[in-house]
């Protein structure tokens, strides 16, 4: 019988560090799996609304959305963005902040959802990662995402009749309501074989060796930190 990991993880598509702690998460799993090939990790992804008071008809840049809608300084929020633009290239992510459109991400969260019942939610989820963050994509536009659905094989009329669904917006709540009830306060937060939380972005090896850890505890040794 082969061996399996759960990891349950929650994020937002409009996070740049749910984008980076991805990378950083597949390859901490890469190097964990080469170490230990018959061990299987089940990743599944759940919703998590930063910024749900977010107008759906927003128009603006991030800068414009920090600066006017949290009240925060525009040299403090350049330095910020121009900052997290470093880290991310770091792990191979081409952050262009000048292009990001900032939006309500409730309707993504809806079709990561459809998504998912496809088969198709990690390819999904990087697709609306990589729009947001280094194309500019209005991630909040019914016939943008249709056609983000696309890329990955999902119909646009599918996409489209999931963004009217009451179905999927439900998905959404239980997902935010799961979060709240297991004390998430803020993203990426990872939920291991649904005992261990993990919170942020970590590094690669720290990913790695917690993985170690909880295989190591499913086969009896000590209960891992963290």
């Amino acid at each position: 019988m082969s061996e399996k990991i759960r990891v349950d993880i929650w994020s937002d598509i409009a996070c740049p560090w749910c984008y980076i702690g991805k990378r950083r998460f597949e390859a901490g799993a890469a190097a964990f799996q080469a170490q230990n090939p018959g061990v299987e990790i089940e990743v599944e992804s759940h919703s998590f609304e930063l910024a749900p008071d977010t107008p759906l008809d927003f128009s603006g840049s991030e800068v414009d959305f920090l600066v006017k809608h949290k009240g925060m300084p525009a040299d403090q929020v350049e330095q910020m963005l121009g900052q997290m633009t470093e880290l991310a290239a770091e792990d191979g992510l081409a952050f262009n902040f000048e292009a990001v459109r900032h939006a309500n991400t409730a309707r993504a969260h809806r079709i990561l959802h459809l998504a998912k019942e496809r088969g198709l939610q990690q390819e999904l989820q990087e697709r609306l990662f990589k729009a947001y963050f280094e194309e500019g994509a209005e991630m909040s536009d019914p016939d943008t995402l249709a056609r983000l659905g696309e890329d990955v094989g999902i119909p646009g009329d599918e996409v489209r009749a999931a963004l009217e669904s009451e179905e999927y917006g439900e998905a959404v709540q239980r997902d935010i309501q799961r979060a709240r009830s297991l004390g998430v306060n803020g993203v990426p937060f990872y939920l291991l074989d649904q005992k261990y939380g993990v919170s942020g972005a970590q590094s690669s090896a720290a990913f790695e060796n917690v993985l170690e850890q909880v295989l190591g505890f499913a086969r009896g040794a000590e209960t891992p930190a963290g």
